[in-house]
Parts: structure tokens; C-alpha cells; sequence
């Protein structure tokens, strides 16, 4: 897939520069599931040297958004309904618990980067800016798991979010445009949710509230992507178990 990265690139350093545009344009749909990430094509769309681009698939393949086929080369991660669905399991808990996290140590600035975020997502309601939807979306929750203020759990975080196939489900608005209203409003109010009980400190509604947005992830898994039923509701009744008991 012919792919324009050189406008993406940003002022850190080259493998990270490369990375990180790699990385929006795969949350972004431009690569799909089983694309390969061919280093060749990289350095000359970017104009860079090969190293760099080897540096960023690294990062890629480390944070679980890639995978490194042997004697192949590196492709955007495939995923089995097991996989999903773990992915899916785990996020229920870190999501609960960087919400719960955030609402005891979050910062005036992180609060208003989560505001502007806000704002910024209210003007993507087309279903041409979905794309850029997906992206403001990944931004919101990772200001939220970098205001728990604990290091290995947003590492922890980042991971686990690239293994879940956010991407995927925003292909099923693409495929069924008449969800995207309803969606976009049910996602904006969820986030508001969320910050609003994370903006009063209240731990346990911050983490309840994500519980259940994540929740809706699951139907659609279900629906749209034909995860079986009995795979998602093992992890969300671990999860809702873990979330009690950290009460």
C-alpha cells in the first residue's frame, strides 16, 4: 500500500520520528492488518537512510503493533479472536485502573491537554475524518495512563492499546456509515464522562466509567468483528472481578 509518510514527520529524533509516523498511520487505517512494512519503501518515501527506518520497525514490533516474520520482513500486526479478545481483557483492566490512577494525581495541564483533545474531536464528526477521530481518541486515553504518574504501567499501557484492534472497528463505521452518528456521540459523552470523574477525583467512578466505554469496544468486537460471545464475557467478568476488588 503506497503510503505519502514524509509530511509526518516531526522534530525528535529520526528512528522516533519515523516510528511515531508509521505508528498514526497505522492507528489511522493507511496500513491494515498483515500489511508489510517494507524498509526500502520507507527510507525513500521519507528520505532517509535504511538504519533508521530498522530502528523505528523495532519500535513497532516492541510495542506490539508490528510483528517480524522470519526471512520475510516485519508486517502490521494479524491477530487471531484469542488475541482480540485478550487484548480486549487487558484493557478493561488498564483502563479502569490508569482512570482510577489519574484521578488522584492528574495536573492542571494534563486536564486541559484532555480538554482540548475534547474540543478538537467534537470537529471530526465526518465519516471522511475518521482517521483523525481514531487518532484524537488514542490521544485522549493516553493522557489519561500518563496522568496515573506510573511509569511501568504506561509502558505497560502503550502496549497493550497498540495490541487492540481499534482500527478494525473503525472500519465497521465505514462499512455501515449509518453508525457513525450514533457512535461519535455515544464516544464524546463516554469521554466526558470519564473526565469529569477523573477532573472531581473521584477514583471509583473514573474507573467505572471506563469499565462500561470499554464495555461497547466488546459489542462490537462481537458484531462487527465476529469475536465469539463466550471469549469476551470471560474477560469482562475477570475484569469487573479485579475492578471490585481493588475498591
Amino acid at each position: 500500500m503506497a503510503v505519502n509518510l514524509e509530511k509526518e514527520l516531526t522534530h525528535k529524533p529520526l528512528k522516533e520520528e519515523i516510528y511515531d509516523a508509521l505508528h498514526r498511520q497505522i492507528i489511522a487505517g493507511k496500513y491494515t492488518p498483515g500489511d508489510w512494512l517494507r524498509q526500502d519503501d520507507i527510507a525513500t518515501q521519507m528520505g532517509v537512510s535504511m538504519t533508521p527506518v530498522r530502528e523505528a520497525l523495532d519500535l513497532l514490533v516492541s510495542t506490539g503493533l508490528a510483528e517480524r516474520v522470519p526471512y520475510r520482513g516485519v508486517r502490521v500486526r494479524e491477530m487471531s479472536a484469542k488475541d482480540i479478545a485478550d487484548a480486549y481483557g487487558l484493557r478493561l483492566i488498564l483502563e479502569a485502573l490508569t482512570a482510577r490512577e489519574a484521578a488522584m494525581h492528574i495536573t492542571p495541564e494534563q486536564i486541559s491537554n484532555l480538554e482540548k483533545i475534547m474540543a478538537e474531536m467534537k470537529k471530526h464528526v465526518k465519516l471522511n475524518e475518521m482517521p483523525q477521530e481514531r487518532q484524537l481518541s488514542r490521544e485522549f486515553h493516553s493522557v489519561i495512563a500518563e496522568a496515573s504518574g506510573n511509569s511501568l504501567l504506561i509502558k505497560l499501557y502503550a502496549v497493550v492499546a497498540n495490541a487492540f484492534p481499534d482500527w478494525l472497528l473503525y472500519e465497521a463505521v465505514f462499512r455501515n456509515p449509518e453508525l457513525l452518528a450514533s457512535s461519535v456521540a455515544q464516544t464524546y459523552e463516554e469521554h466526558t464522562a470519564i473526565i469529569d470523574a477523573i477532573i472531581k477525583g473521584d477514583a471509583e467512578k473514573a474507573a467505572q466509567n471506563s469499565i462500561e466505554h470499554v464495555l461497547d469496544s466488546g459489542k462490537w468486537l462481537e458484531e462487527y468483528l465476529n469475536i465469539p460471545a463466550e471469549l469476551l464475557r470471560e474477560k469482562e467478568e475477570l475484569a469487573i472481578f479485579m475492578n471490585r476488588k481493588s475498591k
